[in-house]
């Protein structure tokens, strides 16, 4: 066999690792792995930004556990636009390899065009960063970044390929390809911790299961269901722990967390760090007894110490739980308790129905969010994913999450502009399913234009804008806090963002009336196209203490 240039054994080796898909922006110092990625079937979706391209091989990598998603990226301001994504991913622990190009190694320190050290900037946020120098090393360097992304805590690693490493030759016998496997093996937390936590949720009264992020990448789905329908414990979800409990669970709570925090004499946090989320552990009584399960040891005990560490794969963890209640003759039951909490959670629904149903105008964000939900209801399996300050935040307590991955925002690192680039990887990752953005007017700026790549790969996303010409989260503050006279820098216009996307080949509605939405939504999945419904909603300006914390 003739040589292979450093594309070619690159996209082999990524082949061999499952990729189906790259996320891009076009660069020469990439050019080659292009190459070697059409023949390898690997398909290329060009997006118009290097975080999108990032930004997307997050979401791909959300949307197909125990695989990796892949971006890459051109030299210099290729990479410093790529960072954000790199360090959202970071934050929402996603397994991605971003390959970043170069300058030729030739040339190292003399200054060749958009030569700068991206090693250097990237390894603050990546579990692996590190560059090839040999042409033939190149699928083993890929190898070596994939087990690193995957392993433990899952996370982003940057590679770099130079551009005549990249270009060069080797022979495909100097060059073999490794075997690349996505998913580490499932690590066991120890036995003895296991028999301590039972202990204490045995003389519990009052407990609570916070899920998160970990279930997720644990893939302990069903292991987590399994130990709620068995002890029918109160639980909550946050982060991507958000639809790995069914929504229509008995024991699925959504509105009473604050009322039962209050009350709790045990929480177990299942992959729930306790950061800004959960107000750093403050709001967890003092005498309340702690039992932390994550994949890192050094995950566990942050700001608030644990009483039981369950170190190890989720799935596990809650597999021996269950065979250890078995063992004892132990038996569960905390329906009572959790009833209890059903009643708070029936009156906080009770008084937000008014809102849901207001005919105001402008419209009430609660009211576009109860018209989105009742849509999407006829659509079977919708993804729906956020990317907003308010009108997320809104969205998130109305629309019900359905199953694991059905519904995505940023993550803690709260980026905003993540909206089509997620939504564009969900598409090529589920054709058969609608994808549908919830969109605040501020974050739509950041990366709306976007909407070219989806229109160009005939990718029928629907966006639903609330807009209420201002970045809010930061309004009311600013007006609260210094005078609403001193507003500065948080003040939009009612841009026509609808006429935005028809620009680019989409769809757009423009919407004033709360009765116009539905319509509006109908019409815009109908068009096959990407679109956009840009609805006007009330701009809210209350504020209130203790608001804004970190």
């Amino acid at each position: 066999m003739p040589p292979l240039h450093g594309g070619k054994l690159a996209a082999k080796a990524l082949k061999e690792a499952g990729v189906e898909c790259i996320f891009t922006l076009c660069g020469g110092h990439i050019m080659p792995l292009y190459d070697g990625c059409i023949d390898e079937g690997i398909r290329i979706v060009d997006v118009r930004h290097e975080q999108a391209a990032v930004h997307a091989a997050d979401a791909w990598a959300r949307c197909n556990p125990g695989g990796i998603g892949v971006a890459a990226i051109t030299a210099g301001p290729g990479v410093t636009d790529g960072i954000t994504g790199v360090a959202n991913a970071w934050r929402a622990n996603s397994p991605i390899l971003v390959i970043g190009g170069q300058g030729p190694f030739e040339n190292l320190r003399r200054g060749s065009l958009q030569e700068m050290d991206h090693v250097g900037v990237m390894r603050p946020i990546t579990k692996y960063a590190d560059a090839v120098y040999q042409t033939h090393r190149i699928p083993e360097y890929i190898e070596l970044a994939i087990r690193h992304a995957v392993s433990g805590v899952p996370g982003p690693a940057y590679l770099e390929i130079p551009m005549d490493i990249f270009m060069g030759g080797a022979e495909p016998e100097a060059a073999p390809i490794p075997c690349i496997r996505t998913e580490p093996p499932r690590l066991s937390p120890d036995r003895d911790e296991v028999r301590r936590a039972i202990e204490i949720l045995t003389k519990s009264e009052r407990p609570m299961l916070m899920a998160g992020t970990s279930v997720k990448w644990s893939r302990a789905t069903a292991e987590l269901n399994r130990f709620i329908q068995e002890t029918h414990i109160p639980t909550y979800t946050n982060g991507m722990g958000r639809g790995t409990v069914p929504h229509d669970s008995p024991d699925f709570l959504n509105r009473s967390r604050r009322d039962a925090m209050k009350r709790i004499d045990c929480i177990v946090l299942a992959g729930t760090l306790l950061d800004f989320r959960m107000r750093f552990g403050q709001s967890i009584p003092a005498d309340a007894k702690i039992i932390q399960l994550d994949m890192d040891a050094t995950l566990i005990g942050q700001n608030r110490q644990a009483d039981v560490p369950l170190v190890g794969n989720l799935a596990c963890t809650f597999d021996l739980m269950l065979e250890e209640m078995k063992n004892q003759g132990i038996a569960l039951d905390w329906s009572v308790w959790r009833d209890e909490l059903r009643e708070v959670e029936n009156a906080a629904e009770a008084k937000v129905q008014a809102a849901l149903d207001s005919d105001e105008v402008p419209i009430d964000p609660q009211r576009m969010c109860r018209e989105v939900r009742d849509w999407l209801e006829t659509l079977g399996d919708p993804i729906v994913i956020g990317d907003g300050g308010d009108i997320v935040a809104t969205a998130a307590k109305i629309i019900p999450v359905k199953g694991e991955g059905a519904w995505m925002d940023p993550g803690p690192l709260g980026t905003l502009g993540v909206g089509m680039p997620f939504a564009l990887a969900t598409q090529v990752a589920h054709p058969d399913r609608r994808v549908v953005i919830v969109y605040g007017d501020g974050s739509f700026g950041l990366n709306g234009f976007e909407f070219d790549t989806a229109v160009r790969h005939g990718l029928p996303i629907v966006g639903v804008l609330g807009n209420d010409a201002a970045w809010g989260q930061m309004l009311r503050p600013q007006g609260g806090i210094y005078g609403w006279e001193r507003l500065a820098a948080t003040e939009l216009a009612y841009t026509r963002y609808d006429k935005v996307v028809e620009a680019l080949g989409g769809h757009g509605e423009f919407v004033e009336r709360p009765e116009e939405i539905r319509p509006a939504l109908e019409r815009a999945a109908a068009s096959g196209k990407p679109s956009l419904v840009n609805v006007i909603i009330r701009q809210d300006r209350m504020f209130k203490e203790g608001a804004i914390y970190a």
